[in-house]
């Protein structure tokens, strides 16, 4: 097969992303590409350790006559969330991802491109192999399960990293520094109830909500994206009118990411089959009406369900507890900040519904930049599921990063990117988690800065890299590197 990214500067980091793209890498299946990572530092020469949950961190002298310069780390994530096109055939922990040049973009052919956070260490193995770079001492940090719990960023014990400036790469607008993230819970609710069979007067069938953009639950949070579970609750309440039962509900695959697609299992009495094909009609119009400005491909389906007659059900007074509930749990923004112009401070998502044997699950994911304003707001939510009969939890979640705008780092980039571009970068904090505030509370003191190349639909196989804010990305952390005195 032949490499698509052949050719594109800066030759050696995309070597390494065509190189690791070949490899599985999703939340909690990292062995390989860890084991990678230490090969790699191996084969260059260069001091690797690994700690138990398979964190990597390599060492760098520094270039000749910058012995004395302060260690840097430059830190990346080593999995990446695996999402998929319905209609994709892709086994995610074993198949290489396709990647696809279009145009000034970088994808992947029906999944997620893994550039969150694959850049990272596709710049961080080149930056190892470089000998023309000029440096400092450094470190680099590949840390594990950034996506689904930040379990690398958790484990990481004193010692493990050196350095007393970071750079974390897991940004996604070049030109932008970030110096500051939102913390978050995540708030699940677990129906667990017994089924009802249904008889041979009700017809069995599919209702289904595809076509969503989805995306990351925070950068996307105020885009006015569709909602699959939503939008399927809302039939859903409608259908219920005509006597519908619902047998399963199943939709979203990643608390960090707006669900894209949802689906219900549903038995319409025979009387009523063209009723509720009618009511499926009428709201794929009126929902589509409501978001054709964002979501342009959205479509709301009914099919019959063949071969299969008799069935399970929810009882009715479960089921009703369920779509009431679905219905007043918010989702989106809640709150803006009044800090800094444009940066949303508290949102939640309405994002994983499924169900097996034991019940219905539903879990939702909260996030702020103020801690007070994380237990409001998983408050919130909480209080409604069990006003709705479900049992809740809500997980430990991971803190938020307060900006230090007197950082030293933080000086050298903005004025780095200045002497490069002529530019003064936009400084900001950013509505998702980094691993950068657990690692500040690892290793307290530590001076750090994000930044990266564009990305766009991050968490979605919609997910594209901007080819050329790469040159400019690796130019920009080269100056920096350069700079620190």
């Amino acid at each position: 097969m032949s490499n698509p990214l052949e050719g594109l500067k800066p030759e050696l980091v995309w070597k390494y992303f065509a190189e690791i793209s070949k490899i599985p890498r999703g939340s909690k299946n990292e062995k390989k590409i860890s084991d990678y990572i230490v090969e790699t530092a191996k084969k260059l020469g260069l001091e690797a350790k690994r700690d138990k949950v398979l964190n990597v961190l390599v060492r760098k002298p520094a270039s000749q006559g910058r012995e004395n310069v302060p260690m840097v780390c430059l830190q990346g994530h080593l999995d990446m969330v695996c999402e998929k096109n319905k209609d994709k055939v892709h086994n995610f922990e074993k198949d290489p991802l396709e990647l696809v040049v279009n145009g000034n973009y970088l994808m992947a052919n029906g999944t997620t491109l893994g550039a969150d956070n694959g850049i990272a260490v596709a710049t961080n193995l080149a930056l190892m192999e470089d000998k023309s770079a000029v440096h400092g001492p450094l470190e680099f940090l590949f840390t594990i399960d950034e996506e689904t719990g930040l379990t690398g960023a958790n484990n990481l014990q004193p010692g493990f990293v050196a350095s007393k400036i970071l750079m974390n790469l897991d940004s996604e607008e070049e030109g932008e520094l970030y110096v500051g993230c939102s913390g978050g819970k995540d708030t699940t609710g677990t129906w667990k109830t017994a089924y009802e069979s249904i008889d041979l007067k009700y017809a069995p069938a599919l209702v289904k909500v595809k076509g969503l953009k989805g995306g990351h639950s925070g950068l996307e949070i105020d885009k006015g994206r569709g909602n699959s579970l939503k939008l399927l609750n809302r039939v859903l309440i409608e259908l219920d009118k005509l006597g519908v039962r619902v047998s399963t509900l199943e939709g979203g695959n990643k608390s960090n990411a707006i669900p894209r697609e949802a689906e219900a299992v549903v038995y319409v009495p025979n009387k009523k089959l063209n009723d509720a094909s009618a009511v499926v009609s009428q709201y794929n119009s009126i929902l589509r009406e409501e978001l054709s400005t964002v979501e342009p491909d959205l479509a709301i389906l009914i099919e019959e369900v063949k071969g299969k007659k008799k069935g399970k059900v929810l009882k009715k007074t479960i089921q009703k507890k369920i779509l009431q509930t679905l219905s007043a749990l918010p989702h989106g923004v809640m709150k803006m900040s009044a800090d800094i112009r444009g940066l949303v401070e508290t949102s939640t998502n309405v994002a994983i519904i499924k169900t097996d044997a034991k019940g219905v699950t539903l879990i939702t994911s909260q996030r702020s930049s103020v801690a007070s304003e994380i237990d409001e707001i998983v408050h919130t939510v909480a209080s409604i599921l069990q006003l709705g009969g479900a049992d809740t939890e809500t997980s430990d979640g991971y803190p938020g990063w307060k900006p230090n705008m007197d950082s030293k780092i933080l000086k050298i980039a903005r004025e780095t990117y200045k002497d490069l571009t002529g530019k003064k970068p936009e400084v900001k904090a950013i509505h998702a988690g980094l691993e950068c505030g657990i690692i500040g509370e690892k290793y307290p003191g530590i001076d750090m800065v994000s930044f990266g190349p564009t990305l766009e639909g991050v968490h979605s196989p919609d997910e594209k890299m901007h080819i050329d804010t790469v040159e400019k990305f690796w130019n920009f952390l080269l100056a920096i590197l350069k700079n620190i005195k």
